[in-house]
């Protein structure tokens, strides 16, 4: 009762209450802010740059299917946010003395922002179509340098520009979590909050990941310019783990040289600097592989803060700056030795292995390309034929080569392109042979289909018109919102993908153009239309897709079925039942026609010799 009739109480709690509702405000005014600043950044994605090239395409310049394939679904983006989004915030900040609130907007308007699973997964592969049809056509790189010239673009590139849809949703993760922090647990507006925080947390999940990937390329980049342009690592694959200056200790007369290194998760680059007037620059005297590199701490009484490393190019006598910084050293070569060691130990045991016991033969019909080449096979000019090494089902142009195989007793057999590299060591097998680095499509179909939430068989079509073909479709466990669709189930790259975030699912029940084992996804104008085998194998994909689209991660689902064995079969590369014999296991997960049955997939295996 006393606290109550203190005044200098009441002040303090009113003066924190204003202050609270100040940062509040403060808050919702960024997003405001940000928001009209962002707008005018897919103004300019949208109506500038693609509605320029597109118009130009139109022209025969280039196809019109290389502008798409670079904005994606920039148009739909724009639109939301300049005719949802941004007009809802301006007018509740027009009304925040009378309501004075955020989340009731974002958390009926986030469910939109899944879109942005299409634009983050189009990211690398519209940033490579940029580049190269920049290089490729002049009229393309003039278009593009025309409206990078103007001053809306702010003297940022294209890239920069595209990068901000990416970057955008991270953004409203912080706002959102800044703005709960400040808001009252007690406040009407905190679980409305609470709500648009989860859902665009997941999305943010994916934009983080592309925004690292761009940040890596971004600083390869750099290091490509360093190298005058002379050493071929911008790949994804490449990370950069460590770089600094270091002094290399001369072999003869223990003289000691200033030099650069470039340390990555697969080389180290050992470099000398070189003079320039444009900053840094060096010359890559040596690459050393991490495969086989060993580092050691050495003693040396005239030069301390020395250590070695080994590899199988060279061997360097190194001097850091600092005890502190030898240790950094150190510990970086250790670590990054020892994650290259772990990624390529499955991979060298199977080596090892090859050509010792014979493989499982992956059956024609289980593959629709060649599996190292990924060309489509036809029954005329490319048939398909099978390495007796590894089993792969592959064209002639792959499997013209002949290696001796121990469990047939040495003789001369027909191999892959691959396998004849490491059998007969005459190329470094972990070294790809084609050079290329993997699309988002090449990843096999067996390989997603083992860890998956479902895979199986659909009719699927884009158009009503067109006939429905049948493919075999998987959602896998590390890309849990994200639909794949192959050809057969050992097909080595997928047809398409669909980023499910977003979609509205449809359930056909009766229809005249579709069964009433159908259903739908539809977003904007995409709509991509499946029909499954029975009604219950229908349900059991709309179980997972439902949560899919929402962000939800699906459940796994362990149910199989009997009657379509050899449709939906998944290599699992088990070892045989005893050591006497070369039987290998297949695992199968499938769904029962004539009975509903549920069998753990652990205890289902098909042998075979």
């Amino acid at each position: 009762d006393d606290d109550k009739h203190n005044p200098r109480k009441n002040d303090s709690c009113f003066q924190q209450e204003q202050i609270k509702e100040l940062k509040l405000y403060k808050i919702a005014s960024e997003l405001l802010q940000t928001e009209r600043a962002y707008v005018t950044r897919l103004h300019l994605l949208d109506q500038v740059f693609c509605a320029r090239l597109t118009e130009e395409a139109g022209k025969g310049m280039f196809p019109v299917e290389v502008v798409k394939g670079i904005f994606s679904n920039v148009g739909s983006i724009y639109t939301f946010h300049s005719q949802f989004l941004l007009p809802d915030l301006e007018t509740r900040m027009s009304q925040w003395a009378s309501t004075p609130r955020i989340g009731d907007i974002l958390a009926q308007l986030a469910p939109f922002l899944r879109m942005y699973a299409e634009y983050v997964k189009n990211f690398d592969s519209a940033m490579d179509l940029l580049k190269q049809w920049t290089e490729r056509s002049a009229q393309f790189n003039t278009i593009i340098q025309d409206i990078q010239s103007q001053e809306v673009c702010g003297n940022l590139t294209l890239q920069h520009h595209m990068l901000e849809p990416v970057q955008r949703v991270p953004r409203y993760e912080m706002l959102l979590k800044d703005y709960l922090k400040k808001l009252p647990e007690d406040d009407p507006d905190c679980s409305q909050a609470k709500k648009s925080l989860n859902i665009i947390s997941m999305a943010a999940t994916h934009s983080n990941m592309a925004i690292r990937k761009m940040e890596n390329l971004k600083k390869l980049m750099e290091i490509y310019e360093m190298l005058g342009g002379e050493e071929d690592i911008v790949n994804p694959s490449n990370e950069l783990i460590k770089e600094g200056q270091i002094l290399k200790l001369a072999a003869r007369n223990t003289s000691s040289m200033e030099r650069y290194l470039f340390l990555f998760n697969n080389m180290l680059l050992y470099c000398v600097p070189k003079f320039s007037l444009v900053g840094q620059r060096f010359t890559v005297r040596t690459r050393v592989g991490i495969e086989g590199m060993k580092v050691l701490e050495t003693s040396n009484e005239d030069y301390p803060h020395t250590f070695q490393v080994s590899g199988k190019e060279r061997t360097l006598e190194l001097q850091a700056s600092s005890e502190q910084d030898k240790e950094d050293w150190i510990k970086a070569f250790q670590e990054t030795i020892e994650i290259f060691q772990q990624k390529n130990e499955t991979f060298k045991s199977s080596r090892l292995e090859l050509g010792k016991r014979a493989p499982r033969w992956i059956r024609d019909n289980e593959v629709t390309m060649c599996m190292k080449c990924k060309e489509p096979f036809n029954p005329l000019t490319r048939r398909r034929h099978h390495c007796r090494a590894c089993g792969y089902v592959v064209c002639y142009k792959c499997s013209d080569y002949k290696a001796s195989l121990r469990y047939d007793g040495n003789k001369l057999n027909k191999v892959c392109k691959d396998c004849y590299f490491i059998l007969t060591g005459r190329a470094d097998a972990e070294e790809p042979v084609s050079g290329k680095k993997r699309g988002i499509l090449e990843i096999e179909a067996a390989q997603v289909s083992g860890n998956s939430f479902l895979c199986g068989f659909l009719q699927y079509s884009t158009d009503r018109t067109k006939p429905c073909q049948r493919v075999w479709c998987v959602i896998p466990q590390h890309d849990a919102l994200v639909l794949y669709l192959y050809g057969a189930p050992q097909d080595v790259k997928a047809q398409c993908t669909i980023p499910l975030l977003g979609y509205q699912v449809e359930d056909v029940q009766q229809s005249v153009d579709h069964p009433p084992t159908s259903f739908r996804l539809c977003q904007s104008k995409s709509v991509h239309c499946f029909t499954a085998d029975t009604e219950e194998v229908k349900l059991r994909w709309l179980k997972v897709i439902h949560k899919a689209v929402i962000g939800e991660i699906p459940t796994l689902i362990f149910t199989f079925t009997f009657s379509h064995l050899a449709d939906a079969f998944i290599q699992s590369d088990l070892q045989g039942r005893s050591n006497q014999t070369n039987e290998r296991a297949t695992i199968y997960k499938c769904c029962d026609k004539s009975q509903s049955s549920t069998v753990h997939i652990a205890s289902f295996f098909y042998f075979y010799k």
